[in-house]
């Protein structure tokens, strides 16, 4: 059977179009809830989550700032198409095919594994990204690496353009002035920032927009040191360190340890995490927590980048593996 795309109520929608209309100045502010675990209160740390998945169900957290900008200036351009880039699991390729379907733009999402060209109806990110109008390029993973390179990028636009381009991730220098706005005034009397990592665009963001004092820690969701460097092209400080021992593996990929960690943490603070960023984030926190990383006293101010349409998808491969379910 197929997925069914997920639909939302009217009251859903209220924040975007200030955005769409291209009024920079509109800001999303978004609840901060408290953690309370014993393992915090054992080492005196207190930790607080941004909320950002609750943004929207498909264009949460940083999707929807690194989307903000990038669409305002697509239609200053007066483009009517966006080509976006991702993988089988990317909550990018949704969440660009929700935004750009609101302002009237066409989609194509190159999508990384040419295999996926006769399963992706079984894939519940694809699906709902092809319901909200989006067409796929598939791709091999050889072809995708050149994704960054003038000559792909020029073949791409004469074969699907002409058109908007928008990186992997979304992340380029827009999706970094969106990602910025992340933080508010208020955190100042945070010690440390945390945010999973994928492409390096949110943890470019929150180091440009954190406090003198304020410690900004990335928790790549990727195995391999190579996102040092791209981080560098954005990032304005050197207040940040990427903690790289939390991918269970690299890209969507998830342990037993690491499902029954994230059920546990919605038993018992009724937030849900995704298995691919926010999950491992947390995680490793908890970890350092755990380990004493972090001194008595330490405030810390964690993101939720959103990415819960991703946990239908992950169930599934699960299944397949024999592994515990999230809980959804």
């Amino acid at each position: 059977m197929s997925p069914i795309l997920i639909t939302f109520p009217p009251e859903a929608d209220l924040n975007l179009y200030n955005i769409f209309e291209g009024k920079s100045s509109s800001r999303v502010t978004l609840p901060t809830d408290e953690i309370l675990l014993p393992v915090l209160k054992d080492h005196d740390i207190t930790l607080h989550l941004r909320r950002e998945d609750l943004i929207h169900p498909l264009l949460s957290g940083n999707k929807y700032r690194k989307l903000k900008y990038n669409l305002q200036e697509a239609e200053r351009k007066k483009h009517h198409r966006i080509i976006t880039f991702g993988g089988a699991y990317s909550n990018h390729i949704p969440a660009t095919a929700y935004a750009a379907k609101e302002r009237g733009f066409e989609t194509v999402g190159i999508i990384r594994g040419e295999e996926l060209s006769s399963s992706w109806r079984d894939n519940p990110t694809l699906f709902t990204a092809h319901q909200l109008g989006m067409s796929f390029k598939f791709i091999t993973r050889e072809e995708y690496r050149k994704k960054n390179e003038d000559e792909f990028l020029k073949n791409l636009l004469q074969l699907h353009g002409p058109a908007y381009l928008i990186p992997e991730g979304g992340t380029n220098a827009l999706a970094i002035k969106g990602c910025e706005e992340i933080l508010e005034d208020t955190d100042e009397v945070f010690d440390v920032i945390c945010c999973s990592v994928g492409t390096g665009g949110t943890l470019a963001g929150l180091s440009n927009a954190a406090k003198r004092h304020q410690q900004v820690l990335g928790f790549p969701a990727l195995k391999g040191d190579f996102l040092q460097k791209d981080i560098c092209k954005f990032a304005e400080n050197k207040n940040w360190t990427l903690c790289n021992e939390y991918h269970f593996g690299g890209y969507a990929k998830v342990t037993r340890e690491l499902v029954t960690f994230i059920n546990e943490f919605k038993e018992l603070t009724g937030v849900p995490l995704d298995p691919v960023y926010t999950g491992k984030m947390m995680f490793g926190i908890l970890d350092k927590v755990a380990k004493g990383e972090f001194k008595k006293g330490c405030r810390i101010l964690a993101i939720h980048t959103g990415g819960l349409q991703g946990i239908e998808g992950m169930n599934n491969y699960l299944k397949k593996k024999k592994l515990p379910l999230l809980t959804i």
